[in-house]
This record gives structure tokens, C-alpha cells and sequence, in this order.
């Protein structure tokens, strides 16, 4: 059921209107003229306003701008024996929804006004989605740093241009890419990630480009690669300092040209996509060690952005930690209400070596044993970083080569992750792939 407004100075038209209406449940008000509309409307109060073209003293046309203007998501319709071409690109301008001309048969207004209420609600819960959205992307932080960052979000979004963003591990990148895609003019368009790091080498193009049936073993049907997913949209290539050389030379060409080739394929495939790059290496040293492409670091770099480690902005700390109890307390049903004064001062003391990420699974993991009430210290269970640079730590190491100093670093970082290899690599700044690789080296694990 909805709340219809009806503008026409003819009365029978209205009368008809309104039965009409009324009789498939919606309410109905009718006013004569275009000043009576003004005077009656109120913003957020009527789902949709149906007002006649020419009536006298102000034109359907003129109400609608008008009104449209004091409420940008109001739909409204306009009828009219006069239709133009003219006019009705003035009213879609505007952002009239649709025309009836007039004279109508009921079924066509019934129709036209279920399409405009159907539309009207899918754009309502698509603003709903990306009110949802940008809230979980949301970059918590009220320092001077951060406050800079995001104004260079804002900045940098309203473009098309290429991003490089770079930090340590568990900074938050990824959210970071996200807020710029969420705030860009693709927003409506596909955000698609893939992780240069979890590819195996062979499979690297084929994800990217696509591939055509039969175009190798094992290749049963035509697949559709990152880049024809993101069409229209952003493609963020996370861990691209991971990218093996063949393929960044491959990227490098759809950067410079635009369009893909898919895996086994000869047709060229136009594409419109923003590249979002995401790294925790430094590309610059890359670059020296002959390992990533300068001409597609540069390709890459034209908007840099460094993602700060919390370190670098403890004053945050304290914002994000009640930003994370709010929303694991949202997700749990559970009712944290903070933090007891000591347990807000061990949050605050810790040095926090995996930043947002180590700080939000310990605030999760506190909403969970605390349920309701404060959070106690007890609750947090945070552990000493497994490195860092006390005499003690420094002592470990001493006599050892470079390289024995990597191997047991290694190790004892496995240890304190219990074996978990994606966090290990979070915590020692390197990708799975570069673990994988030293764990070969070493022979400390079978891969």
C-alpha cells in the first residue's frame, strides 16, 4: 500500500484517478493545482505524486522541479495530451520516473504506477545495501593522520585513475580499495578482488583474461576472467608485488591498450575497469631487485596512497577498539558495554605488531567471552608480539648468520601462530607465497 498524491485541474480526471487507485489498496489525496501540491507536500511523506502537464498558474513540469528539488528521491509521474520529445527530456532530467499520455486506459496507469512503487523499493533497499556497505568499510580514525588519509579518499574516488595502495599487513587495505570503489562513480558496478599471491603461476593469466573451451587440459567450458567481471567497475589486485614477471608484462598491456585477450582466444575484449593495486612489499625496491617491472610500477603508481600502521596513530586505538565492540556486539546479539579502566589501559599500552587486524581479533574474541557488561583484562588475552627489538629478543639471534636468523625466526613465529601459516605470514610481513617458498628453502616443511 502506498501514499499517492494526485495533482489535476480537471476534477473527473481526479475522481477517476482516485478510484482507481484507491480500489488496489493504495491512499489517495488529490489537489487541484500545482500551489496546492506545494503547500500539501511534506518530504518522506508520499511514495509517489502523480501530477497532469499543463494546468494553469504552474506547469506539471515546473511542480516537478520544484518538488524534486526539496526531496532528490521522490517518484512522480506526469501525464499529458501534449507529450514532446522535449519535454520529456526535460522531466527525465529532472528525474521524473515515467510519461502516461493522456487519455489512458486504467490498466496502463495501474501498471505504470505498480513499475514505479517496484522501482522506487529496489532503490530504497540498494541505498539501504550501500549505507550497510559503506558503514563496514568505513576507516575508523580521528587522528590528524588518518584525517588526511580519508580526505585523499575522497579526492581520489571522484577519478578514474589508477591506485597504488601500500602498508603493512593488517592495516586495512583491502578496506581502504573498498571505501574508494563505494565512493566512486562504479559504485553500482562490480568491486572484484584477486589475490596475486593464491594463483598458482599457470592458472594466473587464465583468472585474469579468461579462457576459451579447450584452450588447455582441462579447460571444459569458456570461462569469464577478473577483468570482464569487473566490468564497469574496480578490479583490486591484491599482493600484485607477488605477480610472477610474465604476467605483470601482460598486464601491462591491458593497462596500456584497454582490452584482454582471453587464454586460447583471438578476439579482442574492450574493457573499462579501474585498477586498484595493493601491496605490502616495496615495489620501488622490487623494481632494483629485478623482480617486479618498472614500467608497470609506474603504470601502477599514478595515485599513491600509504595505508599508516597503528603504531604510527595510536590516538586511534581507543576509537577503534569501541568500534569493534559495537559491531561484534551486533553480530552476536551480545550487549559489551566497554571496557573496565585496566583493560582499556592494556589495549592502549599494546604495541599491536599485526595493527587493525590483531587489534579487532582480540576485541572480537573479548565481546565473545564477556558477552555483556565491561571487558576485562582477562578477557583480552593478548599475547606479547612473538618479535620485537628488547635485548632478550636481539639476544636470541646473536652469532647467528642472516640466514639461520630467518630460519629461526621463522620457526618460532609457526610456533606462536600454531601452525597457521596465513597469520604467520601476517606477522613476519610477507605473503603465503614467500612463506611457502622459505619454508622449501629451509626444509622445514613439506609443501
Amino acid at each position: 500500500m502506498a501514499e499517492i498524491l494526485v495533482v489535476d485541474d480537471e476534477e473527473l480526471m481526479r475522481d477517476l484517478i482516485s478510484a482507481s487507485l484507491t480500489r488496489i489498496g493504495h491512499r489517495v489525496r488529490v489537489k487541484r493545482n500545482g500551489q496546492e501540491a506545494l503547500e500539501a507536500f511534506e518530504p518522506g511523506r508520499y511514495d509517489l505524486i502523480i501530477s497532469d502537464f499543463k494546468m494553469p498558474g504552474m506547469t506539471g513540469l515546473e511542480l516537478a522541479e520544484k518538488l524534486i528539488q526539496a526531496e532528490p528521491q521522490l517518484s512522480m509521474v506526469l501525464m499529458t495530451a501534449f507529450g514532446t520529445i522535449e519535454n520529456a527530456v526535460k522531466a527525465m532530467k529532472l528525474g521524473v520516473k515515467d510519461f502516461i499520455e493522456k487519455p489512458f486506459q486504467i490498466e496502463i496507469l495501474e501498471h505504470t504506477v505498480a513499475q514505479v512503487l517496484r522501482l522506487r523499493s529496489l532503490e530504497g533497499e540498494n541505498r539501504r545495501l550501500r549505507t550497510t556497505l559503506e558503514s563496514r568499510y568505513r576507516f575508523v580514525g580521528e587522528t590528524g593522520i588518518v584525517q588526511e588519509l580519508l580526505r585523499t579518499v575522497d579526492e581520489v574516488a571522484a577519478s578514474n585513475s589508477t591506485v597504488l595502495i601500500t602498508g603493512e599487513s593488517g592495516t586495512g587495505k583491502e578496506m581502504l580499495a573498498q571505501s574508494i570503489h563505494l565512493r566512486s562513480k562504479r559504485a553500482e558496478k562490480p568491486f572484484v578482488k584477486i589475490n596475486c599471491a593464491a594463483i598458482p603461476e599457470s592458472l594466473i593469466e587464465s583468472e585474469l583474461f579468461g579462457h576459451e573451451k579447450g584452450a588447455y587440459t582441462g579447460a571444459i567450458r569458456t570461462r569469464v576472467g577478473k577483468f570482464e567481471q569487473a566490468q564497469g567497475g574496480t578490479l583490486m589486485l591484491d599482493e600484485v608485488g607477488e605477480m610472477p614477471l610474465f604476467a605483470q608484462s601482460k598486464l601491462l598491456r591491458v593497462l596500456q591498450e584497454k582490452e584482454i585477450t582471453k587464454v586460447g582466444g583471438s578476439d579482442e575484449i574492450a574493457i573499462d575497469v579501474r585498477i586498484i593495486a595493493v601491496t605490502n612489499r616495496n615495489l620501488e625496491e622490487e623494481v632494483r631487485k629485478g623482480t617486479f617491472r618498472e614500467d608497470l610500477y609506474y603504470r601502477l603508481n599514478v595515485i599513491p596512497i600509504k595505508v599508516p600502521p597503528l603504531r604510527e596513530r595510536m590516538g586511534d586505538v581507543e576509537s577503534l577498539a569501541g568500534h569493534f565492540v559495537g559491531k561484534y556486539n551486533n553480530e552476536n546479539g551480545f550487549q559489551v558495554e566497554g571496557f573496565t579502566p585496566e583493560a582499556l589501559q592494556r589495549v592502549k599500552q599494546h604495541a599491536w605488531p599485526g595493527n587493525v587486524r590483531e587489534l579487532e581479533n582480540v576485541i572480537q574474541r573479548a565481546v565473545v567471552f564477556a558477552k555483556s557488561g565491561d571487558i576485562r583484562p582477562e578477557d583480552l588475552r593478548l599475547e606479547a608480539p612473538v618479535l620485537g627489538n628488547t635485548p632478550r629478543e636481539v639476544g636470541l639471534f646473536a652469532g647467528m648468520t642472516v640466514a639461520e636468523a630467518e630460519k629461526l625466526l621463522i620457526v618460532k613465529t609457526l610456533e606462536a601462530c600454531g601452525e597457521n601459516r596465513t597469520k604467520a605470514a601476517d606477522m613476519l610481513n610477507i605473503s603465503i607465497r614467500t612463506l611457502r617458498n622459505k619454508l622449501n628453502e629451509y626444509k622445514l616443511k613439506e609443501t
